[in-house]
């Protein structure tokens, strides 16, 4: 009885509410409310305020707001265009070369601001008319921004590897962010490789690569910003600091940075700042609510009922992840990446252990598994996002997307089926033990 009445209220009714365009935050916390109103009666309300705030009173989570916040600084200070120059610098010999640089840029830009609609807003919008100028095809150059963006999301520092932390229960945000660096490039390279393919096709030339005094400068103006990732990256593993800490240091770093360089005009620190509570406030309401998702989940048993029939299913782990694989590939197309991983992590991890699988290795699967999601319709913001930048419709621009779709696929199952992708430099640094 209790088991059916999470399943009406929960897993039916929650679909509804979202169908009928309830913000997925309001439609699991009427949902999960209701739940808990058929386990607990009248007390519920008073019982999901609790979870509400024990899931949103977590110390690792002040990092979300400080790296969300050194971000917007760095976007509104004019780092695409440097990041766009030493792109051009590092691979603008090869054929096709402004797609390369939009490729590279967005995941320069996506490791710095941690977002990946951030990226195709910001380098889509710098490189797409000079793409659009030398006569490449305008479609494609929106796919390849399209397909790059997302980079930046497994690439760290990355916001969705912490809300991951949190959801399942404590697993090393430093061990998550290194695993992260060779799945991401991996997804660059993915895309590099279609884009190539594309280039050789439709005979584009190369850049002009400018002389050895001016690719000093670029290289020069470009360092403050890639510093950043050294800064944090190498003191979150030599243990210097936390990750939380990393991000307060992030966000002195980049208003130090845009200070010097006088490329953050103070009229624009306002809308910076209102921007940043927004995301902010929107990322810690759904962390929240999903506390009452995951208590509800497990009090009524679920993961473990969903754990044993995939067990049941098969004993082999290869063939468990990649049913999983597909599950969260389908859910990707309907639902944002952080809620996602919130709602799904409770379910599919305790799983995953059982079957002698890491966490972190698990968890680079999810989080590089649902970017996919953000390019992918109807819900797709990066999709959307590159889109409106170049001014072309969804149905403009998909079929072209689907050998990126492939590359990205098979990517996908090169780092679920090979964990050392995943853990060998957390294993190198320290971080696994």
């Amino acid at each position: 009885m209790l088991t059916t009445s999470v399943i009406v209220y929960l897993l039916i009714m929650t679909p509804i509410l979202l169908v009928l365009g309830v913000p997925i935050g309001t439609s699991i916390c009427l949902g999960s409310t209701l739940s808990i109103f058929s386990i607990m009666g009248p007390t519920a309300p008073l019982n999901a305020a609790n979870r509400i705030f024990a899931g949103m009173n977590s110390f690792a989570l002040l990092a979300i707001p400080f790296f969300v916040l050194a971000g917007n600084i760095m976007n509104t200070g004019g780092i695409a265009a440097k990041l766009i120059n030493l792109a051009k610098v590092c691979i603008g010999f090869i054929p096709g070369a402004l797609m390369h640089t939009n490729i590279v840029a967005n995941m320069l830009f996506g490791a710095i601001s941690g977002s990946g609609v951030a990226a195709a807003a910001a380098i889509g919008s710098v490189v797409l008319p000079g793409e659009a100028k030398e006569g490449y095809d305008t479609k494609l150059s929106a796919v390849v921004n399209i397909a790059s963006a997302p980079a930046g999301m497994i690439i760290p520092p990355s916001n969705i590897f912490i809300i991951y932390s949190l959801a399942s229960g404590g697993v090393s945000v430093a061990a998550l962010f290194v695993a992260g660096y060779i799945p991401g490039i991996m997804w660059g390279l993915a895309v590099i490789g279609v884009a190539a393919f594309y280039s050789w096709r439709m005979g584009y030339k190369t850049s002009i690569v400018p002389g050895w005094g001016l690719r000093a400068k670029i290289i020069l103006e470009a360092i403050p910003a890639i510093f950043l990732i050294v800064l944090i990256i190498g003191g979150i593993i030599s243990g210097f600091f936390t990750p939380t800490e990393a991000s307060c240091v992030a966000v002195v770093y980049a208003a130090i940075v845009s200070a010097c360089s006088r490329t953050l005009p103070l009229k624009k620190i306002p809308g910076m700042l209102l921007d940043t509570a927004k995301t902010t406030g929107l990322i810690v309401f759904l962390i929240g609510v999903s506390a009452i998702l995951g208590w509800v989940l497990a009090y009524a048993k679920l993961p473990n009922m969903i754990a044993q029939a995939l067990l049941n299913f098969s004993d082999s782990s290869s063939v468990i992840l990649l049913g999983m694989m597909v599950i969260m590939l389908v859910v990707g197309c309907v639902m944002d990446p952080a809620p996602a991983v919130l709602i799904f992590t409770p379910i599919f991890l305790p799983v995953a252990i059982k079957l002698g699988i890491s966490p972190i290795h698990f968890g680079v699967m999810m989080v590089f598994n649902l970017s996919l999601g953000a390019i992918t319709p109807p819900v797709g913001p990066i999709l959307f996002t590159g889109c409106r930048i170049a001014r072309k419709s969804i149905d403009e621009v998909f079929l072209k997307m689907l050998p990126f779709f492939g590359a990205l696929i098979i990517t996908l199952i090169l780092v679920t089926l090979i964990p050392a992708l995943s853990m060998a430099l957390p294993t190198w640094a320290g971080l696994v033990h």
